[in-house]
């Protein structure tokens, strides 16, 4: 797929290319973000250059992952979003916010924007978010989005070499009012008598 551009009342969400490997460098320096996402620690310039002139294109043009950058109309950078495909019908939601920019529900915009869009484009039932344990600005943003929490995934994640417990949610279509593409049935709760 070539990557295309959102746009939701406040933010332009396009795909970064080199043009935007300064703003994702220096974004990254922020040890919140190399603390809870799975970013090289230390990241380098190299590192931003791989991101924005290879792995966010490669993943448009396989359709393995659908990596949006967050932008305001200014052009400053407050964010990166992105949809990565696990298994048929389903993809795995990623993201973090700029230090300056948290706070002003941006990223929770972005994600009901492109989960919208990957429900409607991408033929996906299951928008499903994870985080690593204690991640609770993660946690907070996908609960805002519309995610319901699942649980947790014993030994789930690796980050920089190690194994560790997440959260998992997820949002379906029926969340934002959407068709499903194929048909879903629910488990029975035990409150449910079979017949």
């Amino acid at each position: 797929m070539d990557p295309l551009t959102l746009t939701t009342d406040r933010l332009v969400l396009r795909a970064v290319g080199p043009g935007d490997t300064e703003a994702v460098h220096a974004a990254c320096q922020d040890p919140e973000i190399q603390r809870w996402t799975t970013i090289p620690s230390p990241y380098l310039p190299e590192h931003a250059r791989g991101f924005t002139g290879q792995m966010v294109p490669d993943g448009w043009a396989n359709d393995s992952a659908f990596t949006f950058g967050l932008f305001l109309p200014t052009g400053d950078l407050v964010g990166m979003l992105g949809i990565t495909m696990t298994t048929l019908g389903a993809g795995e939601i990623g993201f973090w916010g700029t230090r300056e920019h948290r706070g002003h529900g941006y990223i929770t915009e972005a994600a009901v924007a492109v989960s919208r869009w990957a429900f409607t484009r991408l033929a996906i039932d299951r928008v499903e978010w994870r985080a690593e344990v204690g991640n609770t600005a993660s946690r907070a943003v996908a609960q805002r989005a519309g995610f319901t929490m699942e649980g947790t995934l014993r030994s789930a994640i690796s980050n920089k070499g190690v194994r560790r417990d997440c959260w998992v949610g997820s949002l379906l279509p029926s969340d934002l009012s959407l068709p499903s593409t194929a048909p879903y049935l629910p488990a029975r709760s035990r409150s449910t008598p079979t017949p």
